[in-house]
């Protein structure tokens, strides 16, 4: 450990993954901080360049053009990934999925804001879509398709998973108060902030700016929202929250916005729910069940809640109105915040 002095604070950020990951450290020195911070940005943005379908030469990337052919083999990190991945879309009965790729791609969300495809567009990428059409081998830490077109898309775990790796090399040099957080739709924390009991993240209601419903607090600027704009406040120690929302990659046409969460089970954009994120203490897991949130609802809660029984969640469902919604909290207060200091930031 280095020298005891005076707490610091740092800040460093960085581009990954087609979103802003940022990560604030407090510690005793600030070349020291600094330094852990970058290690920490480093390991994201190599995962970036192995799990991007974007980039032709990621291991996913190769393993979509080649495992309809062939099993390819990817590094045991990337298998136990995949592995987590299809249990996780077992527990969830497809709700999370990461062989979405065809659909994402039939309805204009992997390189555009999404467009509406032709019935017969969708029947095409939907046979081409589910677990079933990934088979894994152990042995040879090898991947294999089942048929052509099948795509794999971890999006929607991606951010987490990042997280989750970065934390562990925080963690290892033992520092005790961080968080971390992918385009602030996925934060993970570390210990609490100094002189605080738990940092505490901002949900705004879907009313007041729908475009980023998600804030995370911090104590360095002034607020732009008030006590009525909260939809809840959500304390993180050693936890992990996740939000995923309709908002983002969307589009709208006969009144109805169309996000680029895909049931895969219909082919159709996750309808229902306007917002779902969850709390537990697994980075990985909250990005991809709250993802299975937003497509089944509260239909999805009795798995999730069999895997993390502790976990806190919330959920918005759709009205008949775009400006009606109905919200289900469990384990957090509605509308409270912590105190007068904390504000949002943007990102």
């Amino acid at each position: 450990m280095p020298p005891t002095e005076e707490p610091n604070t740092i800040r460093a950020a960085r581009m990954a993954m087609a979103t802003r990951f940022e990560i604030v450290l407090h510690g005793e020195r600030r070349d020291w901080l600094q330094s852990i911070a970058e290690e920490a940005l480093d390991e994201i943005e190599k995962l970036d360049a192995k799990l991007s379908l974007y980039n032709p030469s990621s291991q996913i990337a190769r393993v979509n053009r080649q495992a309809a052919i062939a099993p390819v083999r990817v590094d045991p990190l990337l298998f136990d990934l995949l592995e987590r991945c299809l249990r996780l879309s077992t527990y969830t009965q497809g709700a999370f999925d990461i062989t979405m790729g065809p659909l994402i791609k039939c309805w204009g969300f992997m390189k555009g804001t999404g467009e509406a495809p032709s019935e017969s567009a969708i029947e095409h990428a939907m046979q081409v879509v589910g677990r079933q059409h990934v088979q894994l081998d152990r042995n040879n830490y090898s991947v294999q398709f089942d048929r052509e077109g099948v795509m794999l898309d971890l999006g929607a775990v991606g951010k987490g998973y990042a997280l989750e790796c970065a934390a562990e090399i925080i963690r290892d040099y033992e520092l005790e108060s961080a968080i971390l957080h992918g385009g602030t739709s996925t934060i993970c924390a570390i210990g609490t902030p100094p002189e605080d009991d738990a940092w505490h993240i901002a949900i705004i209601k879907p009313e007041k700016d729908p475009a980023f419903p998600y804030y995370v607090a911090s104590d360095d600027s002034s607020p732009d929202f008030t006590q009525e704009d909260l939809l809840t406040s959500v304390p993180l120690k050693d936890q992990s929250l996740s939000v995923s929302a309709v908002w983002g990659k969307s589009f709208q046409t006969d009144n109805r916005t169309f996000g680029h969460v895909i049931n895969g089970r219909t082919g159709q954009p996750a309808h229902g729910q306007w917002m779902a994120g969850l709390v537990c203490n697994n980075t990985t897991d909250t990005d991809a069940l709250s993802t299975a949130m937003l497509v089944d609802g509260l239909k999805a809660m009795p798995a999730i809640q069999s895997l993390y029984p502790d976990s806190k969640w919330l959920l918005v469902e759709q009205g008949e109105q775009e400006t009606d919604y109905t919200t289900h909290l469990e384990g957090l207060e509605p509308g409270t915040d912590h105190s007068d200091e904390a504000s949002p930031k943007e990102t």
